[in-house]
C-alpha cells in the first residue's frame, strides 16, 4: 500500500510549485513501486505520473500537449520501475540502493536531455548542442540525484534503522544495562 501512496506524494512534489527544481520524489517512488510490486502493476504509476504531465504542460505551463514529446519521459517510467524490480525486490543492501538511486537518476537526466536535444530547435544539432543541453540540466540532475538518493535510502533504511534499533533496546533491557537499570 505504501508504494501507491509514494507515488501520489510524488506526483505532489512535481505539480506543487517549489523553488527546487528536479527535486522530486517522482525517481524514489518508481524505485520504491518496482521494488514492491509486480511487473504487471508498472501501467499504474507510469498513467498517474503521465497524468501530472498533461496537467502540468496543458494547465500549468498553458503549452500544447503533444505524446511524441513525453514518449522518452514515460518509457524511463516504466524502466525506473523495472530497475526498482530487477535490483531491489529481493535484496535491498545499501550499495544496491545507492547504485539504483544513482542509476535511475543518470539514467533519466541523458535520455531526458538527449530527447530533449534531438526533438528541439533550441540547441544546435550539433556535439556542442548535445554538450550545451546536458550542461544547463546539471542543476536539474543534481537535485533529481540528490532527492532520488536521500528518498530511496531513506524508505528502505529507516525501517533497518528502526529495528537495529528495537534490537539493541531488547538486548540492553535483557542484560540490565538499558535505561530502567537499577
Amino acid at each position: 500500500m505504501f508504494s501507491y501512496f509514494f507515488v501520489l506524494v510524488a506526483v505532489f512534489t512535481r505539480i506543487l510549485p517549489h523553488p527546487w527544481f528536479g527535486f522530486t520524489a517522482v525517481g524514489a517512488s518508481l524505485l520504491v513501486f518496482g521494488a514492491r510490486r509486480s511487473p504487471r502493476m508498472f501501467f499504474l504509476p507510469v498513467l498517474i505520473l503521465a497524468a501530472a504531465d498533461y496537467y502540468l504542460t496543458v494547465f500549468a505551463y498553458s503549452y500544447p500537449f503533444h505524446v511524441q514529446a513525453y514518449l522518452v519521459t514515460w518509457l524511463w517510467y516504466f524502466a525506473a520501475c523495472w530497475i526498482g524490480y530487477s535490483v531491489l525486490r529481493k535484496r535491498a543492501s545499501a550499495g544496491r540502493v545507492i547504485g539504483a538511486a544513482v542509476g535511475a537518476s543518470t539514467s533519466f537526466f541523458l535520455a531526458s536531455n538527449f530527447a530533449v536535444w534531438l526533438g528541439s530547435p533550441l540547441y544546435p544539432h550539433t556535439a556542442g548542442g548535445l554538450a550545451t543541453c546536458y550542461i544547463v540540466g546539471l542543476p536539474f540532475y543534481g537535485n533529481d540525484l540528490l532527492a532520488t538518493t536521500l528518498l530511496t535510502s531513506a524508505v528502505f533504511g529507516v525501517p533497518v534503522l528502526a529495528r537495529w534499533l528495537v534490537q539493541l533496546w531488547r538486548e540492553s533491557t535483557l542484560t540490565g544495562s538499558g535505561p530502567n537499570a537499577a
